[in-house]
């Protein structure tokens, strides 16, 4: 249908034509994601007229319609200026009865029930739809969501999690998502002002049925209970997501303690959970491990402490029922191969705090990760067992995920150079020792407990054996100078000076060497500043 046409005959037609004319565009361009750029100003004039009848006492039908053709022009982020303006928000916000005053909110007031007809409900989901998407599109839009406050009608709305229908509160929670992550501004209005947190909270408390039976301990779910509903993961993903940009600064004090020890409670009761399929319940427990990296690593006991349901007599009592989904998580997102960065780092940062915080975490996870070593004939980074895919990423071409790995297994031995060496080999923990200091040996800055790990026998009597660089034992090589002449060996050995000295001058490499603190330093100040012994007692 002819775009000019259309938005000629929108100014001279009565609501019944104007809904007709509406309808067959939205029909065409349901699926159309990039527009034709000699078109913009036609569509910048479609938005203008939409707006146009918005702004009357229309039907619903048509009001609908109409944000169904605005939501389709609003893919478009060149179009959006008559949207994005203070009459334009208002429109839509009061459409969505996010707008102060608006006949909702009189309601509440007066002990009424809000009732809402099917259709009125799709002209409220509708807006929210509409908002979403010029919110992303627009930061003019984000700004005039700032000066009309549109944050206290959204947390308005959430008051009302426990009535509202799926559509109405997933679109709510992702407009509060995206608000939220475009503007940090409006994140301290939403949880200083607001109180967003303590609602959020609540919605995520009534979607998931949490039962308390201890101040932080929610009910088991019952084994024999049907998977969460789709629609209800997609609520509790969106409300995770929304708290996650509201928690990512600490404001401290103990209210939000307590707060964050309910969400971590709640986090554990979902990690717990099963949706209606495995994609979807490793989604949602990928957003639970990212807020659970939000909150302060005090709170993360609540995990592990459950006195109703009881735990394990040798982690002094506590369940480790969370902590396994964990690991098996971690398992799941190594085993994919790609997107560790996203994908993988999060649960082994939040498994890392946890091991360096808490003495059972730490001990139930190294039992998995890292058991007490047998066959020490296969390079530590060649297998298929945890241990073997954690060493290999050491050695990964993205740093992050790299350091997060090799800080993971550092903690895991209680950042013991010494012992992190035995299961990884020095190669594959240089670049950790290097940015630590530590390549002259040593332990980090944590104090762990005095428990001792016992080593194997097979472990014992294989050690005077092992390659220190690789961490294995190794054939025994063919020696390459052992048939050479002592004036061949001499060659070779001044040859061989050369060509470092040549690439030292080209400054192709550069010598390097280890200071008395433990890190590297050009090989010349090294030799220039030897470390004075004097004073210290011998071993």
């Amino acid at each position: 249908m002819d775009l000019n046409n259309i938005v000629s005959q929108l100014e001279n037609t009565n609501e019944e034509e104007t809904e007709k004319l509406l309808l067959q565009y939205n029909r065409e361009n349901s699926h159309t994601f990039s527009f034709d750029q000699t078109e913009e100003s036609l569509r910048i004039k479609l938005c203008q007229g939409v707006l146009s009848v918005l702004g009357r006492q229309v039907q619903p039908s048509c009001q609908k319609t109409c944000l169904e053709t605005l939501r389709i022009l609003s893919r478009d982020k060149r179009v959006l200026g008559p949207v994005a303006t203070r009459e334009g928000m208002l429109i839509l916000g009061g459409l969505a009865r996010l707008n102060p005053g608006e006949q909702g909110d009189e309601n509440q007031k007066n002990g009424q029930e809000d009732t809402q007809s099917e259709e009125e409900e799709r002209v409220v989901v509708e807006a929210l739809k509409c908002l979403c998407n010029v919110v992303y599109n627009s930061p003019a839009a984000q700004q005039v969501c700032v000066d009309v406050q549109l944050a206290h009608g959204l947390c308005a709305i959430l008051h009302k999690a426990r009535t509202w229908h799926h559509e109405v509160g997933l679109f709510t929670l992702r407009l509060v998502f995206l608000l939220s992550a475009l503007r940090p501004d409006v994140r301290g209005v939403f949880r200083r002002e607001l109180h967003a947190v303590r609602l959020l909270t609540e919605v995520l408390e009534f979607t998931l049925d949490v039962s308390w039976v201890g101040p932080y301990e929610a009910a088991p779910p019952d084994p024999q209970a049907l998977p969460m509903p789709a629609e209800d993961n997609e609520r509790t993903m969106e409300a995770l997501k929304a708290l996650f940009n509201l928690t990512l600064s600490d404001t401290g004090g103990e209210e939000d303690d307590h707060q964050f020890r309910i969400i971590a409670a709640i986090l554990r009761h979902l990690l717990m959970l099963k949706t209606e399929t495995e994609d979807k319940t490793e989604e949602a427990h990928s957003h639970a491990i990212n807020l659970l990296n939000n909150l302060p690593v005090s709170c993360l006991d609540v995990l592990i402490d459950v006195p109703v349901q009881g735990g394990l007599e040798m982690y002094s009592g506590k369940n480790l029922d969370a902590i396994q989904m964990l690991i098996d998580f971690m398992a799941k997102r190594m085993d994919k191969g790609s997107n560790y960065k996203e994908g993988l780092t999060p649960v082994l940062s939040l498994l890392t705090e946890g091991s360096r915080h808490h003495r059972e975490i730490r001990r139930f996870i190294k039992a998995q990760v890292l058991p007490p070593l047998k066959d020490v004939k296969i390079r530590p980074e060649i297998g298929t067992t945890t241990r073997n895919k954690l060493v290999r990423l050491m050695t990964h071409v993205d740093m992050g995920v790299k350091q997060t790995a090799a800080e993971f297994l550092f903690v895991l031995c209680k950042e013991s150079v010494d012992n992190l060496l035995k299961y990884t080999g020095y190669g594959n923990a240089a670049g950790l020792l290097v940015a630590r200091g530590l390549l002259a040996g040593g332990r980090g800055e944590t104090q762990y407990s005095d428990d001792e790990d016992s080593d194997t026998e097979e472990y014992k009597s294989a050690k005077p054996f092992i390659n220190p660089i690789t961490g294995h034992v190794e054939e025994p090589m063919p020696n390459p100078i052992e048939e050479m002449t002592e004036e061949q060996k001499e060659y070779e050995a001044q040859k061989l000076v050369n060509m470092f000295d040549k690439l030292s001058r080209q400054n192709v490499i550069r010598p390097m060497g280890v200071m008395p603190d433990g890190t590297l330093a050009p090989l010349e100040e090294t030799l220039c500043d030897p470390p004075d012994d004097s004073g210290s007692d011998s071993d």
